[in-house]
Order: C-alpha cells, then sequence, then structure tokens
C-alpha cells in the first residue's frame, strides 16, 4: 500500500526538486526514495520507471517554464518582448537546471502532452517574433536562432561555464541585443 501522503504528484515534485539539486542526470530512484522517505521499490506505486519520472518532471517544467515567459512576456512587442522573453528564459534556467534539463529533448511524435505543452512554449516565442514581422519559415529559422543563443548561454552559466572576469549580465545582455540586431535584419536568403 502506498504511504499517506504521498501521491504521483508529490513524487515528480520532490524529483524535479532533486533534479535541480544533483542534476537530472544524476537523478536516481534510490535518491528520491531517499528524499521522500521510502524504500526504493515503493517508488514504482507512484511512477512506473525512471524514465517516465523524467518525462514526468520535463511535463512539469515546461508548464512552469511557459508559465514564466508568458507572464514576463504580457504587454510587450519588439525588442522589449525579446528582452523580457530571454531575461525570464535565463533566470528559470539558471534557478532550475535538473527541470531544464528534462525539457531540451523534442517530444515523441506519439506524446500528445509534450507535444502540446512544447507547442505552448514555442507560440509565446512566435508571438514575441511577429513583432518583427518574421513568419513562417524565416521565423522557424529565428526560433531556433534565440532558442539556440538562450539555451546555450544559460546552461554555460548554470554549469559554471564562464570564467573570464567579466560581468556576466553585461555579456548576457550583448548576446540579448545582438539577437535583437539579427531579427531586424533582412532575409538573407529570401528565396528558401
Amino acid at each position: 500500500m502506498p504511504r499517506a501522503g504521498l501521491a504521483p504528484a508529490a513524487v515528480i515534485a520532490a524529483g524535479a526538486e532533486l533534479a535541480d539539486e544533483v542534476g537530472l542526470a544524476g537523478l536516481t530512484m534510490g535518491l528520491l526514495a531517499e528524499r521522500v522517505g521510502v524504500r526504493t521499490p515503493s517508488l514504482y506505486k507512484h511512477v512506473d520507471s525512471l524514465d517516465a519520472l523524467r518525462r514526468s518532471i520535463g511535463l512539469q517544467a515546461k508548464r512552469e517554464m511557459g508559465d514564466a515567459l508568458a507572464r514576463a512576456c504580457v504587454g510587450r512587442s519588439g525588442a522589449d518582448a525579446v528582452h523580457a522573453f530571454a531575461d525570464a528564459w535565463r533566470r528559470w534556467v539558471v534557478a532550475h537546471p535538473g527541470r531544464y534539463a528534462a525539457t531540451v529533448r523534442a517530444p515523441a511524435p506519439d506524446d500528445e502532452e509534450g507535444l502540446l505543452l512544447a507547442d505552448e512554449v514555442l507560440q509565446i516565442l512566435f508571438a514575441v517574433l511577429s513583432g518583427f514581422g518574421l513568419e513562417g519559415p524565416r521565423a522557424i529559422d529565428a526560433a531556433r536562432m534565440v532558442r539556440s543563443a538562450l539555451h546555450g548561454f544559460a546552461s554555460l552559466e548554470s554549469d559554471g561555464g564562464f570564467g573570464f572576469p567579466r560581468d556576466i549580465d553585461r555579456s548576457y545582455h550583448y548576446l540579448v541585443t545582438t539577437l535583437i540586431a539579427g531579427l531586424r535584419s533582412p532575409d538573407p536568403d529570401p528565396d528558401a
């Protein structure tokens, strides 16, 4: 019988917190069992497997990150919206590195919930990019550019990857300002 008060949502929440502490790759069922005060086999009454736990953490994280991004971008457009989106992205990733790692992989084609949540985050980004008149294939290219740049910077920052004695905030502001300049530039290949 499952422990009183322990439900799948509580196990997933504890797993998400633990992933932020030890990294998604360091998350094990044994560590999680210790965290929630049960023996490892008891966890399988609440989650099917470590992969299922990681997927659930990813779904929760996409909801949380999407909410943070949407709140940051409300009522903003153009460069202001990009700055708000980028700053919210960075804050969320640095605060939740394990959860973020669970969001990076694209959902499987048959994962309806994962696809829906990933699309919600992408729609926020596309709304931000629409302030630059970007649509269709160019919007996809721009979304990939912005996501890649923000992912790279925030991931390096959260992993302690910046060692130069230069203010990280200044470097990040430079990155975002450069992205905005790129979003304003004409399409280098209008026939593509």
